[in-house]
């Protein structure tokens, strides 16, 4: 993957992890570049198919495509940040330090990726307090 290409993920995701809306800025850890549909199940590199990860994120998915929703125990895609918005799959609660999913595809994905981590929940406060959480490409309302 060439460097013109991870920038332009990484400019995309305006530097957020497109699936715990995690800041780069404020990581202790580099982002990675992410193969939403995963290169040894036929993904490709491609814009396309590639998102700006955590490392908590990316090591929870690894080659996941899907995962059971916690609700009916039925098998379902994970949250797909190319063809699907954050916003219609997730919603903030707890003054803005949890994600809770609100469709099948995204209670599967929270549970699955664990994006209400403590580590993630604790700096989730933190930045809250400090008026930088959630950032401004995430979906606001509680």
């Amino acid at each position: 993957m060439n460097a013109r290409l991870k920038q332009a993920v990484i400019h995309r995701a305006q530097e957020c992890c497109e699936y715990c809306q995690s800041q780069a800025r404020f990581a202790t850890h580099p982002f990675s570049i992410e193969h939403i549909h995963p290169l040894s199940r036929g993904g490709e590199d491609t814009l396309n198919n590639l998102a700006l990860a955590c490392q908590g994120c990316n090591n929870y998915k690894y080659t996941k495509v899907e995962a059971l929703d916690p609700v009916n125990g039925q098998p379902v895609p994970l949250f797909h940040p190319r063809q699907q918005r954050w916003i219609d799959h997730f919603r903030w609660a707890d003054r803005f330090t949890h994600i809770v999913g609100i469709t099948p595809t995204g209670r599967a994905t929270v549970e699955a990726l664990q994006l209400n981590r403590r580590g993630l929940v604790n700096l989730r406060r933190i930045l809250f307090a400090a008026g930088v959480h959630p950032p401004s490409n995430s979906n606001r309302s509680e």
